[in-house]
């Protein structure tokens, strides 16, 4: 199952990468009742209980790895609920070709967005999945209206490559060459890989 990175946490300049855990559960549902981000991520508003469910399937499926987004200025300090900003999300959905990955990355937080945060947090994640779960190739479909979303992963190098006019998605991907993975590491050469438990055993907040 996907509890590879249950106990990783990947920290970055901006953003840091923390396992998906049941204390997130209600911050994420609340970001989740904004119609803009359910339009944004093409979903349906769910329960509480329901998003727990979410949570644990999503921390068992060994077909996908999740990330919470939060914010390296406030976390560790605060507390993790209060520096949530986002999450980001690799899909391992092709069963026939288990090195394609198609990523997803939300920034909820309005006041995060535009500053680089949703950037690195993406960069995180595929440096990870390189490294880690051996994807060579990725995806990323993303609403027709989501421009900011569609130049972000340009820059990051991704190719349109289909929009389907029922959907109103664009596909965009990237095959990651030698040289593309040299970029992507190089990109990625600031981060450190910590233990979750250690850190937040040192910040004293791991439950006893």
């Amino acid at each position: 199952a996907m509890k590879i990175n249950q106990d990783t946490v990947l920290r970055g300049k901006k953003v840091t990468l923390v396992p998906y855990t049941a204390a997130h559960v209600p911050r994420y549902h609340e970001w989740m009742q904004s119609e803009e981000l359910q339009r944004l991520t093409a979903s349906e508003p769910l329960s509480l209980e329901q998003e727990h469910e979410m949570q644990r399937s999503w921390r068992e499926d060994a077909d996908k790895c999740t990330f919470i987004v939060l914010d390296s200025e406030r976390w560790p300090g605060e507390a993790e609920e209060n520096s949530m900003v986002g999450d980001v999300n690799l899909f391992l959905t092709n069963a026939e070709d288990p090195t394609v990955g198609e990523i997803e990355i939300m920034i909820a937080e309005p006041s995060c967005r535009g500053r680089g945060f949703g950037k690195e947090a993406t960069l995180l994640m595929m440096a990870y999945g390189v490294r880690k779960l051996g994807i060579t190739k990725f995806e990323a479909k993303i609403g027709q209206e989501n421009e900011a979303s569609i130049s972000m992963f340009k820059k990051l190098h991704f190719k349109e490559v289909a929009v389907s006019s029922i959907f109103q998605e664009v596909t965009l991907r990237l095959d990651v060459s030698d040289q593309e993975r040299r970029w992507l590491l190089e990109q990625t050469n600031h981060v450190e890989e910590k233990s979750y438990a250690e850190l937040k055993q040192a910040a004293g907040v791991l439950d006893t």
